[in-house]
C-alpha cells in the first residue's frame, strides 16, 4: 500500500496514535487489525467477551468473530514472553502493518459518571479509553467503532472517537463512477490532429489521440448533444489514444430487445452492455422505477429464448426485510424466496404483455415456457456453486458486503454473465453505508476491465407520480 510506505518515511518525532477497537469493528472487518499503519491498536478485555458472545451461528457477523478470534489467536501465540509490551504487527501483517498490539492485561477502575451503568460492556469499553486517555496525555487515544451512539457517549465524556474508514471505497458517494460522460463541445477540434476513423460491422470506429483520451477507461460512454448528437463507448485506451465505437440504438424499434425499447440515453448504454457477448459483468445504479429490473430481464429472456447464448436466467438477492420480519416461510427454496421477488412478477408481468399470440391458449403457453427459464435462488445456498453458461442477475445488490459479493461473483464459470442491479440510497444492512457497500465495492474495482461496464440510470421511466416521489420525499 503507497500509504502504508508513505506513513512509514514519515519523521520518528511525530507521536503514533493508540486505536481503541470497539467489537463491532473487528465483527465487520476481521482483517482491520492491520488497517491501522504505523499506529497501534488495543484491544479492551470487553471486546473479546463480545467477540466470544457473537461466536455462535453461521451469520456473515458469527462468521466474521470467530475469523477476528482465530487472527489475534495467531498473533498471540507466536509471542513467547509476556504481551504487556505490546506485540509488533509487522509480521503477522506481512508489512501492512508497522504498529503494535495492545491487549489489556490489567484491571482498570474508573469512575463514570453517574447515570451510565458499570454492567454495560460498551460503557466499559468507554472506562478503558478514559484509563488509557489520562494514563497517556500526550499521546492521541481514539476510540473506533461502528456504533453512532457509543460515539457519540465518547466525545460526550471528552473522548475522541470516530467511524472505521478503512472499509469506504470512497468518502463520497457522489464521486462514485458513473460510466459515463458528456465530451466538451470543442472534443473534435482539440483532437482532430492525427484522427483516424473507419467501419467495424456497422459501427463506425474513431481512433483520437489529445488530453481527454487518457482520462477515459475501457467500456465508457461518451456522448455530445447538438445538430448532429454523438453516443459512443470507449473500445480501447491506450495513454493519451482512445478508440471510441458507435452504439447500437435501441431506442429505434427494429432493435427492441423482447419488446422493450430504450426511453432514454442511459437506457441505451445499459442495454448496449447487457446485450453485448463480450460483456461478462455489469452493474447498474439507478433509483427506483430508472429500469434496471426491466431492461436486464428483456435482456436475458432474449438472450436465453431467441439467440439461445445462455441457457437460463438465474435470480437472487438479499432477504433483508424493510419493516419487521414475517417469521420462516413454508415450501421449496423456489416458494421460501417468491415473496421477496415482487419485482421479478412485476416486470414479468410487463414483459409477457409483448409476447405470446395464438389466443388465450398460446399467450398461456408462452407465459409458461418463460416462468421455466427463470430459476430463483437464496444467497445462503451460493457457496461452492459454478454457473455454467447462465446469465445471473443479483438484485438489491447494495445490500450485500465486498466479501458476499466477492462470493456471489466467483460463482460464474465458462459463458456466464452476471448483473448486479441495486440503489445505494436505499441500504438496508445495519453497518452497510453508501460508501462500504459491496455495489460500491464492485463498481470501483471493475471499472476500465475489458469485459464489465457499469452505467448509472438517472432518469425514472415509471410513472410522474413515482419521480415526484423520489425527488419531494
Amino acid at each position: 500500500m503507497p500509504a502504508t510506505r508513505k506513513a512509514k518515511k514519515t519523521s520518528d518525532a511525530s507521536m503514533t496514535k493508540l486505536f481503541v477497537l470497539d467489537t463491532n469493528v473487528l465483527m465487520h472487518d476481521p482483517t482491520s487489525l492491520f488497517r491501522f499503519e504505523e499506529h497501534d491498536v488495543y484491544i479492551p478485555i470487553m471486546t473479546l467477551e463480545e467477540l466470544d458472545n457473537n461466536k455462535k451461528g453461521l451469520s456473515e457477523v458469527a462468521r466474521n468473530a470467530r475469523q477476528a478470534s482465530r487472527t489475534l489467536d495467531e498473533i498471540v501465540s507466536a509471542v513467547p514472553d509476556g504481551i504487556e509490551a505490546g506485540i509488533s504487527l509487522e509480521a503477522p501483517s506481512h508489512g501492512l502493518a508497522s504498529g503494535r498490539l495492545f491487549l489489556q492485561t490489567e484491571a482498570i477502575n474508573v469512575e463514570l459518571p453517574a447515570g451510565l451503568p458499570t454492567a454495560k460492556s460498551d460503557n466499559q469499553i468507554l472506562t478503558v479509553l478514559m484509563f488509557l486517555a489520562h494514563r497517556e496525555p500526550g499521546r492521541a487515544v481514539i476510540l473506533v467503532s461502528k456504533d453512532i451512539n457509543m460515539r457519540i457517549k465518547a466525545r460526550a465524556l471528552g473522548l475522541a472517537a470516530q467511524d472505521y474508514f478503512n472499509d469506504k471505497v470512497l468518502e463520497d458517494s457522489d464521486l462514485l463512477y458513473t460510466g459515463a460522460c458528456e465530451l466538451p463541445p470543442d472534443f473534435w477540434e482539440a483532437h482532430a490532429a492525427g484522427m483516424e476513423s473507419w467501419k467495424n460491422e456497422g459501427h463506425t470506429a474513431y481512433r483520437v489521440t489529445g488530453p481527454l483520451a487518457s482520462r477515459l477507461l475501457l467500456n465508457e460512454f461518451v456522448w455530445q448533444e447538438g445538430e448532429r448528437p454523438f453516443e459512443a463507448w470507449v473500445r480501447e485506451q491506450s495513454g493519451r489514444t482512445a478508440v471510441l465505437e458507435t452504439l447500437i440504438d435501441y431506442r429505434h424499434s427494429k432493435n427492441n430487445v423482447w419488446g422493450i425499447m430504450a426511453r432514454n440515453r442511459e437506457q441505451n448504454f445499459a442495454l448496449n452492455l447487457l446485450m453485448n457477448p463480450e460483456i461478462d459483468f455489469v452493474t447498474l445504479l439507478g433509483q427506483a422505477g430508472t429500469g434496471k429490473t426491466l431492461l436486464t430481464l428483456a435482456s436475458g429472456l432474449n438472450q436465453v429464448l431467441e439467440s439461445r447464448r445462455y441457457t437460463e436466467i438465474i435470480m437472487t438477492r438479499v432477504t433483508v426485510p424493510v419493516g419487521e420480519d414475517i417469521g420462516f416461510l413454508p415450501g421449496s427454496e423456489e416458494e421460501k424466496m417468491a415473496p421477496w421477488m415482487g419485482a421479478l412478477e412485476d416486470n414479468l408481468d410487463v414483459l409477457n404483455g409483448s409476447v405470446g399470440e395464438g389466443g388465450q391458449w398460446g399467450r398461456a403457453a408462452a407465459v409458461d415456457l418463460v416462468r421455466s427459464r427463470i430459476k430463483i435462488k437464496s444467497l445462503n445456498f451460493m457457496r461452492g456453486r459454478t454457473f455454467i453458461q447462465k446469465y445471473l442477475i443479483i438484485d438489491e445488490a447494495q445490500n450485500l458486503t465486498p466479501k458476499q459479493m466477492k462470493t456471489l461473483i466467483t460463482r460464474a464459470g465458462p459463458g456466464t454473465k452476471v448483473v448486479c442491479l441495486g440503489n445505494i440510497a436505499q441500504i438496508d444492512t445495519p453497518y452497510l453505508t453508501e460508501g462500504s457497500s459491496g455495489l460500491t465495492f464492485v463498481v470501483d474495482r471493475f471499472k476500465g476491465w475489458a469485459h464489465s461496464g457499469h452505467i448509472t440510470l438517472q432518469r425514472g421511466e415509471r410513472s410522474r407520480l413515482a419521480d415526484h416521489a423520489a425527488e419531494v420525499l
